[in-house]
């Protein structure tokens, strides 16, 4: 997603942290971002940080807690939960989550799920942060997709479909990564998440699950 596209401008030190956390880590990863960077990119002295963070595993595992509520908060909000029927809404969601891809992979992927990538054997706090983060987004379509399958007769789980929906978004943005272009990466991300768009449509029109 754009940088800072459903997030208020920084103003505490501890949010301009996290915002430096949000750029660095997305675009170089976890390991590779030093507290003394993170400290250089959001304008704070070192001892500023360990006010707010006990480390930078503490920043990890608190980072990936303000990304989800953050994605949460603007995919709540947004304007496909207008649509008045549960497969229009899920399927708006795709669409906007497409549109969102643009530019560079590290100003469109998601934070928690490079994390995660790095460090899920190493720190169980980043782990879980993680896990709720993404599963949060996952939890947010549930209803929708457990309505849509109910008025089509669809045999298919409401809490699965939404689970893969995330496999496949975070998997787009992996895919995005390994390219050698800007518009290459966007293309292939684009194109993964218009495929499960076309999945979804012909699941829900035949009615039951292969």
């Amino acid at each position: 997603m754009p940088n800072r596209s459903f997030r208020p401008a920084p103003v505490t030190a501890r949010d301009r942290l996290l915002e430096a956390g949000v750029k660095l880590i997305r675009r170089q990863g976890f390991a590779a971002t030093s507290v003394d960077e993170l400290c250089r990119e959001a304008g704070v002295t070192k001892g500023a940080f360990f006010h707010h963070f006990a480390s930078k595993e503490d920043l990890g595992a608190r980072l990936a807690d303000y990304w989800g509520a953050s994605t949460s908060g603007f995919f709540s909000e947004a304007p496909f939960r207008q649509h008045g029927d549960p497969l229009d809404r899920v399927l708006a969601y795709l669409d906007l989550r497409i549109a969102l891809i643009g530019g560079p992979a590290e100003g469109f992927s998601c934070v928690a799920g490079t994390m995660v990538q790095e460090a899920f054997l190493t720190s169980g706090a980043i782990r879980s942060a993680c896990r709720d983060s993404i599963m949060g987004n996952a939890d947010l379509m549930v209803d929708d997709l457990r309505a849509a399958i109910a008025a089509r007769g669809v045999d298919a789980d409401a809490e699965s479909l939404a689970r893969h929906m995330q496999a496949v978004i975070q998997g787009a943005f992996v895919l995005a990564k390994i390219q050698d272009d800007e518009a290459t990466a966007g293309e292939v991300a684009r194109e993964s998440l218009q495929h499960f768009k076309r999945y979804l449509t012909l699941l829900f029109e035949k009615g039951t699950v292969q």
